[in-house]
């Protein structure tokens, strides 16, 4: 496949003729500076990448026409669902980036007590779709063709209370007895519960707690919760996953 990779949102099949989004053509013709019938690979989500030739450029879009299509097989043995309280700015962001990178299926936004970051109503719309997008441009550049969702952010308490499907529930915390290693390999669906920057209170994790989830520290150290995120999606990948 064509190293320049774009999401395109729209229906994609074999002999079709569909326009690039407007940032995806921007990107295609005055950064990598493509030409009419330069190859690309486009995905929108439904597990396959489809190879395409720019038809036509315009002013305002860029059309392709789909050659063939191709099934990717990259998406990790298990399905993770990330509980991530909101970070401020760059960290949440870094957070989602590399949480896509290594295989987590879903995202779940936090609001903690502790949160500095506090969304209500259209800003925490738009902070979603902004998030939504930082997921997408990491599917891009990993290779993945399903793109994990980012759910709308959620008070602890009322997450907490909803009912899942998870297997095995895993509170990160420092103070913890257990290890990732000194678990058994999970048989369904994993949710990972990770605090903002000064960490969940005593009541949070007590509530956590008594829903199920199973309190694990990493190593003896006190990680960042932008650090806590990538390194147990790599030792979860490493014991139980495709590392």
């Amino acid at each position: 496949m064509p190293k320049s990779r774009f999401h395109c949102p729209a229906k994609l099949a074999v002999g079709a003729i569909v326009n690039l989004p407007e940032n995806a053509a921007h990107h295609a013709t005055k950064v990598l500076r493509m030409q009419v019938d330069d190859v690309l690979t486009v995905f929108n989500g439904d597990g396959a990448d489809y190879r395409a030739h720019i038809l036509r450029i315009n002013k305002n879009e860029v059309a392709i026409k789909i050659m063939d299509a191709q099934t990717v097989v990259c998406e990790s043995p298990l399905h993770v669902t990330l509980a991530q309280a909101i970070s401020s700015g760059e960290r949440m962001e870094f957070t989602l980036q590399k949480a896509v990178e290594l295989g987590v299926a879903q995202i779940q936004p936090i609001a903690a007590e502790r949160s500095v970051v506090k969304l209500t109503g259209e800003r925490a719309a738009k902070r979603r779709e902004h998030w939504q997008n930082v997921v997408i441009s990491a599917c891009e550049q990993s290779g993945r063709a399903f793109i994990p969702e980012v759910a709308p952010n959620l008070n602890l308490a009322d997450w907490l209370s909803r009912p899942n499907e998870f297997a095995m529930k895993l509170l990160l915390s420092p103070n913890a007895d257990q290890t990732l290693h000194q678990l058994p390999k999970p048989q369904g669906k994993i949710c990972l519960l990770i605090g903002c920057e000064g960490g969940l209170s005593e009541q949070e994790q007590q509530n956590a707690l008594l829903c199920g989830f199973v309190p694990v520290r990493l190593g003896a150290r006190v990680l960042r919760t932008e650090t806590a995120a990538m390194a147990a999606l790599a030792a979860m990948q490493t014991l139980w996953g495709d590392f």
